[in-house]
This record gives C-alpha cells, structure tokens and sequence, in this order.
C-alpha cells in the first residue's frame, strides 16, 4: 500500500491540509500517517516544569492526535496510522518518510508575510531541504481531485525523465489535464526542447505554452488565474551556500503566495 506523511500542530492550517491528505488517501486507496512533533505551549515553556507535568501534556497530545486519526479513518474510510515525538521537526520528518518509505508529504502552508519572504517558515524549509515530493496546501485548499495541473518548469535546463514519470503519474492518478509552462527571456531559445518531455507523457492530456518575460513569479501568478489551475507543480532548484544568499527559490516564494496546493518535486 501507498504512504502519505501529514504533519499537523493542531492549527487550522495544519487542520486544513490533513483534511486535503486524507481525501487524497482515499482517493489512491493509500495509507495516512499522521504525524506530530510536540511542542511544549508557549505559555509553559518559560516555566521549569516538573517531569510528570510534561509527560501529562505529551500523553493528553498524543490523545488528541489518537483521536485525530480514528477520526479521519471513520470519516474517509481509510487507514490511518499516527506517529508523534518530543524533537525537531524535520528531522523526525525525515526518519519517518523513511520508515515508511512514503511517496508524499503533505504540509499547510501559511499566508505570505515579509518575515516569511526573508527568512521563510517550516514547509518552505521542508521543501529547501527534504528530498520527497512535498505538497504545500494553503488554507481554503479543498481536494476535488485537482482536474487542471499547471506544471511550470525551466524548458532551457531540462526535465529529468524521472520527474517527467512522476509528473505524468499525479496527472494520470487525477484524470487531469496538464499544461507544461515555461518563462524565458527569449522564446527562440525554446524551439526543439520539447523532445524529452513528450517521449515520456504518452497517454495524458497536455499542451506548452511559453512566455517570454524577466518575471517568472508572476508570469506562473498569472498563468495559474488564465489556466484556471487547481494544482500547481515545480522542481525546486539547489543552490550552495553563497548562491542561496542571492538567488531566492521560485519554488519556495511561489508556495508562499498560493491559494492552490503546490507540489514540489525535488530532483
């Protein structure tokens, strides 16, 4: 059976993207584990708590967190299995994927903010740095199986044929449609690139389309209101060190600032 990884704090974010999870499961009859990184509350933490009132407070968690479950495994019809901890969260993150050997992760993802452009948050940070095709689901974000996929990706460097199979996986699992779309500073430069892509998307409804423009955020911004797009996916790029302090991900910033989910499928 396939694994879903969702990670919730509780928050109605979090909330939110367990319920997209969850109708996701159902829908490739695959298993969701809930996970939960515990977190001492605010108001508690500044306080020297003796041992047997943090133990209360991580077992009445991972109540709720039981209870979470039984919930969505009633109320989809699925199976559902939780796993929680008292350590960093993507770190556990990480060792749970792999546990599982889980094909998704599934975050929420949190309005935009000026703090989140420079320094980014938890999901953003996810997809910087777990190696798993991570799904950013904003609040509002309800599944109805996702029937229009923009797919926005840089024509000019390629598409590894592994990506291009689990690209045509999602939209043929979603009986979608799917537009390949890509921003460039010269649309000649495009011309005879198309090769790779169409040797591995036999049998699955898509089309390109290429624009050619300096702003790529908001040409994808765009793209997703014309195209009328309820998934959008993308192949964040690595940078070392010194480059990530002048090139800011597109894939990170565009996750920031969606009202549909995005899948980032790392390569």
């Amino acid at each position: 059976m396939r694994n879903i990884v969702a990670a919730t704090d509780f928050s109605e974010i979090a909330e939110n993207a367990v319920a997209y999870a969850a109708a996701i499961a159902k829908q490739i009859n695959a298993k969701l584990i809930l996970f939960n990184s515990f977190v001492i509350p605010f108001h508690a933490s500044n306080t020297l708590l003796p041992a047997d009132v943090i133990q209360r407070l991580m077992t009445e968690n991972e109540i709720r967190l039981i209870e979470k479950a039984f919930t969505l495994s009633y109320a989809y019809d699925i199976e559902v299995d939780h796993e929680t901890s008292f350590s960093y969260l993507e770190k556990d993150l990480k060792g749970l994927i792999l546990d599982y050997e889980a094909e998704l992760l599934v975050l929420g993802m949190p309005e935009r903010t000026l703090e989140q452009d420079l320094w980014g948050n938890r999901t953003t940070g996810a997809i910087k740095r777990l190696k798993v095709p991570i799904l950013a689901v904003p609040m509002g974000a309800k599944f109805e199986g996702s029937k229009r996929v923009l797919f926005a990706c840089d024509m000019i460097q390629g598409v590894p044929q592994h990506i291009i199979s689990r690209i045509k996986e999602v939209v043929t699992t979603l009986d979608g449609e799917m537009e390949i779309f890509s921003v460039d500073q010269k649309i000649s430069e495009m011309d005879g690139l198309t090769y790779d892509l169409n040797e591995g998307l036999e049998g699955i409804h898509y089309y390109y389309k290429n624009v050619a423009s300096n702003s790529v955020i908001q040409e994808i911004a765009k793209e997703i209101e014309e195209f009328r797009a309820d998934l959008l996916i993308m192949i964040p790029k690595t940078y070392g060190f010194w480059a990530s302090m002048v090139h800011r991900s597109k894939t990170r910033v565009m996750a920031a600032g969606l009202k549909i989910p995005l899948l980032s499928i790392p390569i």
